[in-house]
Formats: C-alpha cells, sequence, structure tokens
C-alpha cells in the first residue's frame, strides 16, 4: 500500500458504539489522547435503535445469577463486571443525567425509555474532554501495525501506540455491525470463532394457510419445555410471536443458544410449548370429553378450553386436518405442542452474535497475546448472552476494561504524547 501511515498521539478506538466510547472514555480520564474512528457518519446507531421500543440498559438481577446468563464464559465476563457491574453503569448513566428504573420484569430503563438523550450527552461530554471523533472512516484491515480506512477521500492510514477494536458481530450490519472484520483478522493469524446468531427466531415449516393467517400473532402466556446443552430437561414461561417463517420472541430469544446448538448437532431440534399453562392436563381433558352437540370442533375448543385460533391452528399443524375429536390427544398436544425447528434466522436478522475473538487469544486486559497493544472488546469477543440487559452491560464492561488495558499499555512504553519543546 502507498498510503503512508499518519501517527496518532494516543489511542485509535475503531468502532463508535458503546464498548469503543466507553473505551475511550475510560483512557481519556487516565489523560491518553484517543481518536475514535467510526464506518457510519455518526456513532451509536446501533445503540439508538435497540433502545427505539424503550433502552434496556441493565438487568436488576444479583449477583451472581446476573454472571451466570453469560453461560461457559460466565467466569471471564464476571471479572469485566468486577470493574463496572449493572450498579456501575445506573450510576454512570445518573453521572449523564440519566436516571432509571426497574421495570416488573427486573430489567432497567432510562426514566424517559430513550436512548437518544444519554447518547448525545454522552459524546458530548466526550467531545468536551478531547475525544476526536472520525466518521466515515471504514476499517479495512492492518498495514503491518498500521490501520487501513476507506474514507470519502480515499482510502487513509493511521499509525497508533494502542488500538482498541469495537467493530461488534454480525446482526443489524446496515448499522454497521456487519462483521467484515472477521477476514482481515483471520488473515493476521488472530483466532476468531466463526460468527452465528443469537436471540434470534427459528425456522419452521409451516403450512402456507397457517403462515399466511397467524404471522405476527402472539403466544402469551407459554411455557417452553426444552433441553439444554447439558442433557437436562429445562422450562421456562414467557411470550412469543408466531412469523410467517417460524417463531420469535422473548422467549424464545432466551432459549436461543441451546436450540442453535442442538440444530448445529442434529440437523434439527424439537420444542415443546404448553400452550395451556394455567390448566390442570387432567381437567381439561374432561372439560374437552364433555358432549360439544351441534357445535364445530373449534367452537368446543373455544367453550371448553379457552382455546383461540392460533392454538386452534398450532393443534392443526401438529395433528393434521381435521382434528381428531379424541380429547386425550387434544389435551396431551395443548400442554406439550411439538415444533420442530429447522435452523436458526439469518444473523442478519438477529439481536445479537455468538462466536468472534475467542477469549482464549486475549490476556485480562483483552489484549490480543500475540499483538501487542491491540486490544478487543464488546461483541466482537467470543461471548454472548440473552436480551435484558446483559449484551449491553457486557458490551460496557469490556469496553472500561480494554480502555484501561490500552492507558496502562501506552504508559508502559513511554508513548505518551511528547512535551512542547523549549
Amino acid at each position: 500500500m502507498s498510503t503512508r501511515p499518519l501517527p496518532l498521539p494516543g489511542l485509535a478506538v475503531v468502532g463508535g458504539g458503546p464498548a469503543g466510547l466507553m473505551a475511550a472514555e475510560t483512557a481519556r480520564a487516565a489523560g491518553v489522547e484517543v481518536d475514535v474512528f467510526e464506518a457510519k457518519g455518526s456513532v451509536g446507531r446501533k445503540f439508538l435503535i435497540a433502545g427505539k421500543g424503550g433502552l434496556n440498559l441493565t438487568h436488576s438481577l444479583p449477583r451472581p445469577a446476573f454472571d451466570a446468563r453469560y453461560r461457559e464464559r460466565q467466569e471471564a465476563v464476571a471479572a469485566w463486571l468486577d470493574g463496572f457491574d449493572a450498579h456501575a453503569l445506573r450510576d454512570w448513566a445518573r453521572g449523564l443525567g440519566i436516571e432509571t428504573f426497574v421495570g416488573t420484569s427486573g430489567r432497567v430503563f432510562p426514566v424517559d425509555l430513550k436512548a437518544a438523550p444519554l447518547l448525545r450527552g454522552w459524546v458530548r461530554r466526550l467531545r468536551e474532554s478531547g475525544v476526536r471523533f472520525h466518521v466515515q472512516h471504514r476499517w479495512t484491515g492492518f498495514d503491518g501495525q498500521a490501520l487501513r480506512f476507506e474514507t470519502p477521500d480515499g482510502e487513509r492510514a493511521f499509525a497508533a501506540p494502542a488500538t482498541v477494536f469495537a467493530l461488534g458481530g454480525a446482526s443489524w450490519p446496515e448499522l454497521g455491525s456487519d462483521g467484515a472484520w472477521v477476514a482481515p483478522f483471520a488473515q493476521a493469524g488472530i483466532d476468531v470463532a466463526p460468527l452465528r446468531p443469537a436471540n434470534c427466531g427459528f425456522d419452521i415449516a409451516w403450512t402456507p394457510h397457517f403462515a399466511a393467517r397467524f404471522a405476527g400473532t402472539p403466544l402469551k402466556p407459554v411455557v417452553a419445555h426444552w433441553t439444554d446443552v447439558h442433557g437436562a430437561a429445562r422450562e421456562l414461561q414467557g411470550e412469543c410471536v408466531v412469523s410467517r417463517a417460524g417463531i420469535e420472541g422473548s422467549l424464545i430469544y432466551a432459549l436461543a443458544a441451546d436450540l442453535r446448538e442442538a440444530i448445529e448437532r442434529e440437523g434439527a431440534t424439537t420444542l415443546h410449548l404448553d400452550l395451556v399453562p394455567g390448566r390442570d392436563e387432567t381437567a381439561l381433558r374432561a372439560a374437552l370429553a364433555r358432549p360439544r352437540g351441534g357445535r364445530s370442533l373449534g367452537e368446543h375448543l373455544r367453550r371448553q378450553a379457552g382455546i383461540a385460533p392460533v392454538q386452534a391452528g398450532l393443534l392443526v399443524e401438529a395433528l393434521g386436518h381435521p382434528l381428531p375429536a379424541d380429547p386425550l390427544r387434544l389435551a396431551a398436544t395443548l400442554k406439550r405442542l411439538p415444533l420442530r425447528l429447522a435452523s436458526p434466522r439469518p444473523i442478519a436478522e438477529a439481536i445479537s452474535s455468538a462466536g468472534g475473538v475467542r477469549l482464549e487469544a486475549v490476556d485480562e486486559n483483552l489484549m490480543l497475546q500475540g499483538r501487542p497493544g491491540t486490544f478487543v472488546a464488546g461483541e466482537m469477543l467470543d461471548w454472548e448472552a440473552p436480551t435484558g440487559g446483559y449484551l449491553l452491560t457486557a458490551c460496557f464492561a469490556s469496553g472500561l476494561r480494554a480502555g484501561r488495558g490500552a492507558a496502562a499499555f501506552i504508559a508502559s512504553q513511554g508513548s505518551s504524547p511528547p512535551l512542547p519543546s523549549r
């Protein structure tokens, strides 16, 4: 490459999401000069969209139960949370003038539920502290120790004493996290686990009639029954939504990692739903066994069991048309409706992604083992968590850890900006 790298005085942060901005704030507070590079025209776009229906900032679940939400990576993420947990995140938001509250589900939201005021205040504070922002700078790869970017003015390169990468995963690519960083990282010999959809919906081969009639219809409440990665039988109550392609929603997202891994092992998996969690199966069977006279079976189901059209439709999907009149079989299926999940929805549709730079490839400060001065934070790292505030909390915590580590690295190298000449 012919472009000569421009020297930067301190830390380069590549990626302007929560992890990158927290790394920038932490390093700047330590006295390091910071330049933030963002591919889009403004920072925090995914953060803003994620908060469109109410910004779920974190969760009130106490530790160590909070840590367990990070599954096999809980030990590593717990170390990040030791430096910046849910309480610290709420205090940090308060420092920006954003008060928070705990909702009925335990999730934590800003009082106004909005993401934009928090992001605006944060960026303003970063600018006032001296952080420099370079938007429409898309990172394209390494040039030795330097960083290459595509910009509106052509290709540019920068060399910094240290770099924090916070480029996200591969979900919602239109907002910037498109996973394009995986190839140059792999080419540089960095160990990256394949990116996979997390917090996602799943495909089910609905009949065309059912998909056309019920797509977008909620199922609530229902109880999911499934087998986790350890082979243990599990159940969880929540809400989900029938989609044209299959099923999605908060309950499904909570199980997505187990379901995805079962599909990867077996080619498909079966999830069972209790469509009437408040009804005892024996009593339900007795109710359905009552004479229905001249009523249709659908009307009989509605009157005797409170079965809505979407539930009746699911029975037809499972048992065929016409439905059998056998109350034993109907009651059993209502209590354990089998759903054959063929595959996760595409990663571009997922709320988040699993995979990324393996944690074994970074040290305790999130610096790459084979690349001194290069740190990684946020969803680029190989961890995952369900929705509910856990994703954002770990992004913030990892950003702080990487920013702190980068500041310490720069200080150890004597790379702070030179004093003015006399």
